[in-house]
């Protein structure tokens, strides 16, 4: 296994001395568990609330090149604090064959967590096109004028009366980076020669590497309006023209080429789930071929790999089989569904303080509005007071639409769809890898193999099951002609 290291502190707690201390413990479980450390990804002074941290995202882009199995965490707090977040982000590592390990945490850090994050992902398929349907509806409407629908300006544009224009102080450094890039400069390079100028965007901060990237590969700065499914040819003022740009994707398309994979580790399903429980290291993938040329694949104890354990390796597809009938039958509990139901249902609001603060503060509003209505139908009016009117209203407007934006960005559902999602569970295709894999991330916390039991440890707090070998012996074994590796 290959792995790389993000190491975190933030600007209000903590300190640069305690980068060391995480990637010290990082390459203490690295080292134990026999995984090879082939990178390091640190933001300093970035608080993980929000996902705008330039080493996190370069991490991110990065997964996708198959350099890297796993990435280690000093603990999940370190990734994201914010739900929707970690379950984007946890997501998109997924999709590349990357899986995240908190090496401080025997048992993760609020174990609901992880199935709201599943739940994230699934549901929002289903519910957020209805939930988000008038907002959507709005933007499509903002679109169709050419009108900037909000987030974050593209650096090199400023908004004017709704409609992106160019913006005179920082364009010219766009069309600097779309040049040196074209003149044979990499994008480190460009990276770089920004850092050195101390060039910043609008909110202060620096460029960071990721960023360069994005605007090298933006269509946006050849005139092209792409937004809310709305596709309008020279709907926004060009900064860069064609001819440069496509010269520039060129080259980008040459260097972006990724290595392949190194190895098929990504099968193991229960790979960062199983552990040794002899020794408490890692088990991952290993594979023997016999002399007819079949290849057969176990899970094996990385310390057994350095004769430092003599747990013995156990059949890849056996246990994985084991461990996704043991999880469906813990799933077809009535009472589990329900207990789980109302553990995400009440977890969805912790998350999300920003629209209860949103609403509370609409409702302030609301209540002004109505005492000034009041105070007019009683005949108590003034200039003022109908210009507070005015304002009040402007700003409620303002905070309505926050909040069908905070709603169609992460919906809050009800008990009864938490319900019928996990409900739908049971009806997943246990014969395919997705199935399985679905199943076994978004259930299974960890599992500890022992000479005489299995101990399979969900993500729900205090649920854990403990079954003896001999049950998982008498499930299907190995097919005939298979050679004898071991067993347990």
């Amino acid at each position: 296994m290959k792995a790389v290291i993000y190491a975190r502190y933030s600007s209000d707690n903590q300190r640069e001395e305690s980068i060391e201390g995480q990637i010290r413990d990082c390459r203490a479980y690295a080292e134990y568990n026999g995984i090879d450390i082939v990178g390091e990804y640190i933001d300093r002074a970035f608080s993980a609330k929000t996902d705008d941290r330039p080493d996190f995202q370069r991490m991110v882009s990065d997964s996708s090149k198959k350099l890297f199995d796993v990435v280690l965490v000093w603990k999940l707090d370190r990734f994201a604090r914010n739900r929707y977040d970690s379950a984007f982000y946890r997501y998109t590592l997924r999709k590349n064959g990357v899986r995240l390990i908190s090496v401080k945490e025997n048992i993760s850090d609020g174990p609901e967590g992880i199935i709201l994050e599943s739940m994230i992902e699934g549901m929002a398929e289903y519910y957020s096109a209805n939930l988000s349907q008038n907002v959507k509806r709005g933007f499509r409407e903002n679109a169709l004028k050419g009108k900037w629908n909000g987030g974050a300006v593209p650096f090199g544009y400023k908004v004017v009366d709704h409609r992106l224009a160019i913006d005179e102080e920082s364009a010219p450094i766009v069309r600097l980076m779309f040049e040196m890039y074209a003149d044979g400069k990499t994008a480190k390079e460009v990276y770089a020669y920004l850092k050195e100028k101390h060039v910043c965007r609008a909110n202060g901060k620096p460029i960071g590497y990721t960023t360069v990237l994005y605007i090298l590969g933006s269509r946006t700065y050849i005139g092209e309006y792409n937004h809310s499914g709305v596709f309008i040819e020279n709907g926004v003022p060009a900064i860069i023209s064609t001819a440069t740009f496509e010269k520039v994707q060129e080259t980008l398309k040459k260097n972006s080429i990724a290595p392949a994979a190194h190895n098929d580790g990504n099968d193991y399903l229960l790979t960062t789930h199983l552990y040794c429980g002899k020794c408490g290291a890692l088990m991952t993938a290993y594979s023997g071929t016999s002399q007819n040329g079949n290849v057969y694949r176990y899970y094996i104890c990385n310390r057994t790999r350095k004769h430092e354990c003599d747990k013995k390796k156990v059949e890849k597809d056996k246990i994985e089989d084991f461990v996704v009938a043991k999880t469906m039958e813990f799933l077809k509990k009535d009472e589990i569904i329900e207990r789980l139901a109302d553990l995400l249902y009440n977890l969805q609001y912790e998350e999300n303080t920003l629209l209860s603060r949103l609403e509370s503060q609409l409702a302030e509003r609301t209540k002004e509005i109505d005492n000034i209505v009041t105070a007019i139908q009683k005949g108590v009016a003034s200039d003022a007071l109908l210009q507070r009117l005015n304002e009040l209203e402007e700003n409620k407007r303002a905070l309505e639409d926050e909040i069908k934006k905070e709603q169609a960005e992460r919906p809050l559902f009800t008990k009864d769809q938490f319900r019928m999602a996990l409900y739908n569970f049971r009806k997943i295709d246990t014969t395919t890898k997705e199935g399985k894999a679905k199943l076994i991330d978004t259930f299974i916390d960890r599992i500890y193999l022992y000479d005489d039991h299995i101990k399979i440890i969900y993500n729900i707090n205090g649920k854990d099951e403990e079954i003896s070998l001999d049950e998982l012996e008498s499930s299907k074994g190995p097919q005939s002609g298979q050679p004898n590796f071991g067993t347990f």
